[in-house]
This record gives C-alpha cells, sequence and structure tokens, in this order.
C-alpha cells in the first residue's frame, strides 16, 4: 500500500513538472528522463521561487514576522529560509545515507549563520546539496529504506525527494505573505 501511494504522488509530481513552469522551468520532457533527472527539474523549480524570494527580502527585514492575529510564535522571515536549507540537508544526507556536511543544530539551522548574506548563501549550499542526493535516486534503489532524518523509522528515497519539492513549497507560501506584508511583490508575481 505504501509503495502504491508514493508511486501516486510521485506521478503527481512528475506530471506537475510536466505540466507547471515554476517546477519544470519550461524544460521540454524528453521521453527518456531519469527518475533523477525529473527530480532534478523539480528541485530546480522550487529552487528558483525559493531562493528568489529569499533574495527579494531586504537585509533590515530579515527578521520580521507578522503580529498581528493569530501568528504568535511563528519563524520569522530569516528563520523560514534557515529551516528549509536545514531540512535540504537532512533530507539530502538521508537520500545518501550519509552525515549531514555541516553542523545543522536540529531543524533551525546554526546559530551562527546569522544575516541575509550568510543565509541565502546556506540555502544555495542546500539546494546543491540536495541535487547532488536527488541524482542519485534510481529504479533499482527509490523505494529501498533508509533512515527517516526526523525520528525513529525508515522511509524511501522517493518519498524523501517527494518532501522536499513540498516542504520548500510550504515555506515559500509563508514566505510570499511575508513579503507581501512587507510592500514587496514576490519575483515570481513580477510582470
Amino acid at each position: 500500500m505504501k509503495k502504491t501511494q508514493g508511486l501516486i504522488v510521485f506521478l503527481f509530481l512528475f506530471l506537475s513538472a510536466v505540466s507547471s513552469p515554476a517546477l519544470a522551468q519550461n524544460a521540454p520532457l524528453n521521453e527518456h528522463q531519469s527518475i533523477a533527472q525529473v527530480f532534478d527539474h523539480m528541485v530546480s523549480g522550487v529552487e528558483h521561487e525559493f531562493v528568489s524570494a529569499a533574495e527579494a527580502m531586504p537585509d533590515d527585514k530579515y527578521s520580521f514576522a507578522p503580529i498581528n492575529g493569530e501568528f504568535k510564535g511563528v519563524r520569522n522571515f530569516a528563520q523560514q529560509v534557515k529551516h528549509v536549507a536545514t531540512v535540504n540537508y537532512l533530507v539530502g544526507s538521508a537520500i545518501l545515507e550519509e552525515k549531514p556536511p555541516i553542523e545543522l543544530n536540529g531543524e533551525n539551522g546554526p546559530d551562527s549563520i546569522k544575516t541575509k548574506a550568510d543565509i541565502v548563501k546556506f540555502l544555495k549550499d542546500s539546494f546543491a546539496y540536495v541535487h547532488r542526493a536527488v541524482g542519485t535516486i534510481n529504479t533499482g534503489n527509490q523505494l529501498n529504506p533508509v533512515k527517516s532524518p526526523f525520528g525513529e523509522g525508515m522511509v524511501t528515497r522517493l518519498g524523501l525527494a517527494t518532501l522536499i519539492v513540498g516542504h520548500c513549497f510550504d515555506h515559500y507560501g509563508q514566505m510570499v505573505e511575508y513579503l507581501r506584508m512587507n510592500g514587496i511583490i514576490p519575483p515570481a508575481s513580477r510582470s
């Protein structure tokens, strides 16, 4: 049952990548693409949207978090970006079955990374690592169990690669709201 659900999610994301410019970056579909190439295209799409949004927020607004309404305790903009970069590293390392290449400090990222420039570099480096990780996924290992990066249990590489795209877009949506609350049109919405 889990394999069927994973295949359904994979097919949904694959079809989304084929039809969505944001995910596929208008790349023509090659009928002989590998699983790794499909995921690489999807990661490139979310990377483009996410990094552009991270770069669009001015340095002095990186500590912005909404306070009006039901926003108590939410991550500020910088924390959103660092969290996604950190999870990228966690998921990438699980796919590769190796220790993350840097000390991550849980899901919130290293305390030493504080400036916008450092956070954006951390983000870009995390996507480079994810590209390396999804590049190793193939038909022979996509459903093999690997240790979950989020506690006990086992997951599949296919599930983790799918998680990366969904997780990034979840936080991207929050970042778009933060940008708009500060009068900034997100790059993806500019004509």
